[in-house]
């Protein structure tokens, strides 16, 4: 792990970011999780994706309205392009995430080519 990745958990409020988002409308896509598990604990796994952390980071790192470009080498999950169109919206800032397939572009809580 990073020298700043402890750093960015003890600085980021899970249960703050997940209050916002649900506030927005936000509701977690948990069918994509194949494990057999309760919904909570589905849930949680699904807060510490890599996006949603490189989001967080982002929003703390970056001066208001600046925009995001998060790039990773796997696909993005469903759960995860629902959470950053909301944090596109609440936020008002354009989140561009590049995966192993394709540009994601969120602006004011949409997608640019219509939902994947």
């Amino acid at each position: 792990m990073c020298m700043i990745c402890p750093t960015m958990y003890l600085g980021l409020d899970m249960g703050d970011d997940q209050r916002t988002r649900q506030h927005a409308g936000y509701k977690p896509k948990t069918t994509a999780a194949l494990q057999d598990i309760e919904d909570e604990e589905k849930e949680m796994m699904f807060e510490v994706h890599s996006e949603k952390l490189a989001n967080a980071f982002s929003l703390m790192a970056t001066e208001p309205g600046a925009d995001i470009r998060i790039i990773k080498n796997l696909r993005v999950c469903l759960d995860c392009h629902t959470a950053t169109k909301f944090i596109s919206k609440v936020t008002y800032r354009l989140i561009v995430v590049r995966d192993a397939k394709r540009f994601h572009h969120f602006k004011d809580g949409g997608f640019a080519c219509g939902d994947c």
